[in-house]
């Protein structure tokens, strides 16, 4: 027996007991005739005491050897500690050790192993085995581990079943590219690694699983960022028989039942908003309601003057930044210089100050005089000591620039408190998003999404007007969920994949099992996908997923620890049929 106790299990109650514990070595203090000793598990630190008088001469002499990390086991009995350490839950006693065993030895870590470490990001990332050792990474991955157990429940509770579905599938052109698989038993074939089980889970509907979800890994070869892996988590869920309300009533049940259970907080009916308003209120598709700021369409306000950079934008938009008035001029140069980043790409910025005697101050006080300010802080809402912070231009480019300024002046002004949720449904979607490159038309969400009811006729004659039975769930500024209303009738899909630009015979060959399932009695269905890994970020009051993730990749796809992706031999190429077509 390695161990009677874990390390944040003892207590006072349990003095005089004999006990066995293992660990890792936290921090060894050595005075000569008396050692400290503090033993880490992941549930805990207890300390250990070994000293000349009351501890055989050969324990001692081992306990001298130790270092930090090594991996030990020790025998003795719980004492009351002379010196609390009320920071510690087991701050008020300590093992006076009998019998002392050096279980593996271990070299001196590269960093710290403690809460606030001296080991950069990506050194971290190389030895990721010992950062989990750190109680903010464990902590973060037992956190996750709730999440995923309250979920797990909560659908199960409902009448989900899990379900597994395959992982080698083939190449379909659902947006992002695909990670793909040699075979080597079908020379110059291949599979694909799942972007999402989509298809998948639709013909589990067809089948009559009426109530589908699985915690599945998806796979997409496409650029990184913070909140981004190559491979990721997603709750997939999938019903039958269902409307859109009933889609939103069961996942909205879900959210409020995990923000109950793991946060502690209480939410009432999740408020919804149309993409359309969305866009022009907040300039995106997931706004974050924590806080105000909201767009000022200024057009009618600004252009009657001879000011040529409103007068020649197709947009001209403001927001009310709150107690912005405070802002110093070196401050607000600033914020003008943030907007020209090219992160951002606002070629400059226009400003009004709202004093607090009701007078305004421009930056552009030559071409419009108080009235016209004053209709400006009305169209903005902007109150006595506000800034107006105005962008214009082209109508899309314009309203990202602001949404971004918006968000950034939120965090600098402490808006964004994690602690406070706010989450948001947004319904109907574009069904299809216009390629300015190509002049093509591609699926908003992806070719299976249906229109909404009685607008599929608008395909033929205006088809950026059709509008998706499509909806995502917003938390934070953040999207965490998004699903819709699935196409369940062949020829309805047929039509779909024609205005997506695939022939009869490209759609046959990539979607024909899909559609040949429609003709044996599919029922209606929808579904919606959590990202679990930006979920419990969010939960957990942080953005990065990287953090809750155990063995995540770094900025460019690479696993440092591991190091992949890497090359394989020619053996293994030569099986796969790939050798030629490289040397070629």
């Amino acid at each position: 027996m390695y161990r009677s106790h874990t390390n944040g299990a003892l207590r006072l109650a349990d003095v005089n007991e004999e006990v066995t514990l293992s660990g890792w070595v936290q921090k060894v203090r050595n005075k000569g005739f008396m050692i400290w000793v503090d033993l880490r598990d992941r549930y805990g630190i207890t300390q250990l005491i070994l000293d000349e008088e009351r501890t055989d001469a050969a324990v001692f002499e081992t306990a001298k050897s130790l270092g930090r990390e090594f991996v030990i086991q020790v025998k003795g009995t719980v004492i009351e500690r002379v010196s609390k350490n009320p920071k510690m839950e087991t701050g008020d006693i300590e093992i006076l050790v009998s019998e002392l065993t050096i279980l593996n030895a271990s070299k001196t870590p590269p960093f710290t192993i403690e809460d606030d470490t001296d080991g950069g990001e990506e050194l971290r990332m190389q030895y990721r085995y010992l950062d989990i050792r750190r109680n903010p990474v464990k902590n973060n991955l037992i956190f996750r581990a709730k999440v995923t157990q309250a979920v797990r429940n909560y659908l199960s509770s409902d009448g989900f079943i899990e379900v597994e579905t395959p992982y080698l599938i083939k190449s379909t052109p659902e947006g992002a590219r695909d990670f793909v698989v040699p075979s080597r038993m079908n020379e110059g074939q291949f599979y694909a690694l799942p972007q999402s089980p989509q298809t998948f889970k639709q013909l589990l509907m067809v089948g009559g699983m009426d109530k589908y979800f699985q915690i599945v890994k998806c796979f997409r070869d496409e650029d990184l960022r913070a909140d981004r892996q190559p491979e990721f988590t997603q709750i997939d869920c999938e019903m039958a028989f269902i409307e859109q309300e009933d889609i939103l009533n069961v996942f909205e049940g879900m959210t409020r039942h995990l923000l109950k259970e793991i946060n502690g907080v209480e939410v009432g009916d999740f408020p919804r908003m149309q993409y359309d308003d969305a866009m022009r209120i907040y300039g995106n598709d997931k706004p974050d309601i924590r806080f105000d700021m909201k767009f000022g369409e200024l057009n009618e306000v600004a252009q009657h003057k001879d000011f040529g950079v409103f007068n020649n934008a197709e947009l001209v938009v403001g927001i009310a930044v709150p107690g912005g008035n405070s802002y110093s001029r070196k401050e607000i140069d600033k914020l003008i210089n943030w907007v020209k980043r090219p992160q951002v790409g606002a070629l400059g910025m226009v400003y009004s100050r709202c004093n607090d005697d009701g007078s305004f101050k421009s930056s552009v006080d030559k071409f419009y005089d108080q009235d016209d300010l004053a209709k400006w802080a009305e169209v903005t809402g902007a109150k006595s000591g506000d800034l107006i912070c105005i962008l214009s231009g082209d109508k899309n480019k314009v309203r990202a620039q602001l949404s971004a300024l918006r968000m950034e002046l939120a965090e600098r002004l402490g808006l964004r408190d994690p602690k406070v949720f706010a989450p948001l449904w947004v319904v109907d979607f574009p069904l299809l998003e216009l390629d300015e490159e190509t002049g093509h038309y591609h699926a908003m969400h992806h070719p299976f999404t249906s229109p909404k009811p009685g607008q599929m006729e608008l395909l033929d004659t205006n088809p950026g007007e059709v509008k998706a039975n499509a909806y995502d769930l917003v938390l934070n500024g953040n999207e965490i969920g998004g699903g819709s209303i699935r196409i369940h009738d062949k020829q309805m899909q047929a039509t779909m994949l024609k205005h997506l630009g695939f022939s009869d015979e490209d759609a046959k060959a990539q979607f024909g099992f899909l559609m040949d399932a429609f003709e044996y009695g599919a029922p209606p269905h929808g579904g919606l996908a959590f990202g679990l890994d930006r979920l419990v970020a969010i939960l957990g009051g942080q953005e990065t997923i990287r953090d809750f993730i155990a063995f995540p990749k770094n900025n460019s796809g690479r696993d440092v620890m591991i190091d992949a992706p890497a090359p394989i031999d020619d053996k293994q190429l030569t099986e796969l049929s790939l050798m030629l077509n490289l040397k070629s």
